[in-house]
């Protein structure tokens, strides 16, 4: 919009680019090294849960793989957190990455050499988690480094795009390896996927070292702290609590999943990896469309409507002995997913004050992180004792039971 003064018209500035931060060498770099090496992470997690699935049948076996992934970031997302507030967060993350590079390294000899056993295989799984369990909350904490303060939405964002990029195409690579390479191979993938970052942190040189307004903590004050914080934060613990309830019951599709491919569709790891692909595609496709969704639904809604999509996508995964069925259930998981998840992030956003918000950020995925895992156990154990079917009815069941009254209160503080 235009204004007129003195008499001459005043164009408005430019609205900023989406692709803003792409104008900032550094940060393309680094974000093309980090996407590369997320969808080596992708192949390797496709590849392990396959894996289990031929070294061990069992059910609660095979859902252990998304509990070895996923309890890393339970027990290190906090003091990872306030980790990354008092180190050299350049240094610190080329020498994560260069421990993962070996781990990553390791896992892909023994598959290689066929000695990989399933405790092993969710050692290394656990190990590899462990590392980007600690090395996540440094990665964001180096973004307003790579670009200017008006550019940083746009960086944010494109990181966003990044991880569904990579969450979508990885799986899909990985059964394609898999199938025409051999087992071992997205594991080696994997390996060689994370020097991509450590070259790009090494050439990365920053340019300015950024100064903070308040004195630096010690990590054990710091944890401290965000702790009593959110004990006293109703908002935030009201928000924490309907995260608990919503991820318990959504990790039983990603811990079954190679299951279905295997078991139920009869497939091969192409299959399994295009199943992971539709979900991250439904992730894009929601994210994408979450503006007009939440537009035309409203906040309450929207979570209402991902909760509902999430028990469907387990109905039609119980039920599933097609491939388009299957597919289609990824899909509307994607989307599901991404409603859910974008709505209680934006929550927990509104609910911390700046000075507390990183360790608030770090209790959430905790809580995220943490309910997947004890939900992957217990629906493995459920699959294991019944059947795949009764655990993803069971879990579609408990998902709609919970969806009762409590998503009122959900975005309440944030609408």
């Amino acid at each position: 919009m235009s204004s007129v003064e003195g008499g001459q018209q005043t164009a408005a500035p430019p609205r900023p680019s989406s692709w803003a931060a792409f104008h900032h060498i550094a940060f393309t770099v680094v974000w093309t090294a980090t996407v590369v090496s997320n969808v080596g992470t992708w192949m390797f997690n496709a590849a392990s849960g396959w894996l289990m699935t031929s070294l061990e049948a069992d059910p609660l076996q095979v859902a252990l793989v998304q509990v070895a992934s996923n309890l890393p970031i339970f027990l290190f997302a906090i003091p990872a957190g306030a980790l990354a507030d008092i180190v050299d967060k350049r240094k610190f993350l080329i020498v994560v990455q260069i421990v993962l590079t070996v781990f990553a390294g390791a896992s892909a000899a023994l598959v290689w050499f066929g000695l990989m056993t399933p405790p092993q295989l969710l050692l290394f799984t656990f190990l590899l988690g462990a590392g980007a369990a600690f090395a996540a909350p440094a990665f964001q904490s180096i973004v307003p480094d790579l670009v200017p303060k008006q550019d940083l939405a746009s960086a944010v964002a494109s990181n966003g795009v990044g991880i569904n990029i990579s969450r979508a195409i990885g799986p899909a690579l990985g059964g394609v390896a898999i199938g025409s390479l051999g087992i071992a191979a997205p594991f080696w993938i994997n390996a060689v996927s994370n020097l991509t970052v450590i070259a790009a942190l090494i050439w990365w040189r920053p340019t300015h070292a950024r100064s903070g307004t308040l004195p630096p903590e010690r990590l054990i004050e710091a944890l401290i702290t965000g702790i009593r914080h959110a004990r006293h934060n109703t908002d935030l613990r009201a928000t924490l609590m309907r995260a608990v309830a919503f991820f318990f019951f959504a990790s039983a599709y990603w811990a079954l999943l190679p299951l279905v491919a295997r078991s139920r569709i009869a497939g091969g790891p192409e299959l399994y990896g295009i199943l992971l692909g539709a979900v991250g595609a439904g992730a894009i496709g929601g994210a994408l469309a979450l503006p007009k969704l939440k537009a035309a639904l409203g906040p309450d809604r929207l979570v209402a409507a991902g909760t509902l999509g999430t028990a469907l996508c387990l109905v039609m995964l119980g039920l599933a002995r097609q491939v388009e069925l299957a597919v289609a259930a990824c899909l509307l998981a994607g989307v599901s997913w991404i409603a859910v998840l974008a709505s209680l992030n934006v929550s927990v956003q509104v609910v911390l004050p700046d000075w507390v918000r990183g360790r608030g950020l770090a209790m959430f995925v905790t809580v995220f992180f943490g309910a997947m895992t004890a939900g992957s156990a217990l629906w493995g154990q459920i699959a294991s004792s019944f059947g795949l079917p009764i655990a993803h009815f069971a879990a579609a069941g408990g998902r709609s039971a919970r969806h009762g009254g409590d998503l009122a209160m959900e975005t309440q503080s944030w609408r």
